[in-house]
């Protein structure tokens, strides 16, 4: 993101994000941080192009998404990036490999080639034994890992992660922390948004949003404000 505004319309417009640039590479595991407010949620509906800038460059991969038409950016999306949110959204009426099957619908993959996938992805995150369990038989903690094995599964580019303990309790959250650094050491690109100082702090590089701004950003070794 380079010199990035989001402004909403309103007397005056709202400015949720002003003049921010931030770069991720490849590998990296990053926690973005903030109190409530802050533009966290704003930064991560750009970074991930769930919504488009009103200034400023968003580039995946050395593209630049303004150049691109809404289906070329979706396309993008759904090849390129994986999230993975607070809120589980899986399905209860399908069973786990199903529902992270569902991450391949888009990209034209045959149904067996994507239940193998998905089996291999849930085997990944250590869910190999729940395959054809639904959601309401598992844990905050194997719901969670469900769901970031459905982000996984098309082998983003990289992950955005909104909130992934906020409705966990402290053994489940420290669980999914765990292995989002084992996806990291095996070479995943991992954006971690959160407010926790604690789980921010656990990170190798911590981008702190105040008031729509980057305020410090611990690869840049000071402050930015």
């Amino acid at each position: 993101m380079r010199n990035v505004v989001k402004e909403y319309p309103g007397f005056p417009p709202v400015r949720a994000l002003d003049d921010v640039s931030v770069r991720i590479d490849h590998g990296e595991l990053v926690a973005v941080v903030g109190p409530s407010g802050s533009g966290k949620s704003t930064l991560l509906n750009v970074m991930g192009t769930l919504d488009r800038p009103t200034q400023g460059v968003v580039s995946i991969d050395g593209n630049d998404t303004a150049t691109l038409s809404d289906k070329q950016v979706a396309g993008v999306r759904a090849r390129r990036i994986g999230f993975v949110f607070q809120q589980f959204f899986l399905l209860d009426g399908m069973s786990a490999i199903d529902n992270v099957a569902n991450g391949l619908i888009y990209q034209g993959v045959g149904v067996r080639e994507r239940r193998e996938r998905s089996a291999e992805t849930l085997k990944r995150v250590g869910l190999g034994h729940r395959l054809s369990h639904p959601p309401s038989h598992m844990s905050g903690g194997e719901r969670q890992r469900v769901a970031v094995a459905r982000a996984l599964v098309h082998e983003p580019a990289f992950v955005l992660a909104d909130e992934p303990t906020g409705n966990l309790d402290s053994k489940s959250t420290g669980a999914v922390m765990d292995l989002i650094a084992g996806l990291h050491d095996e070479g995943t690109t991992i954006a971690v948004i959160t407010h926790d100082t604690k789980i921010a702090a656990s990170l190798p590089r911590q981008v702190s949003v105040f008031d729509g701004r980057i305020e410090s950003d611990s690869a840049l070794q000071g402050s930015l404000r």
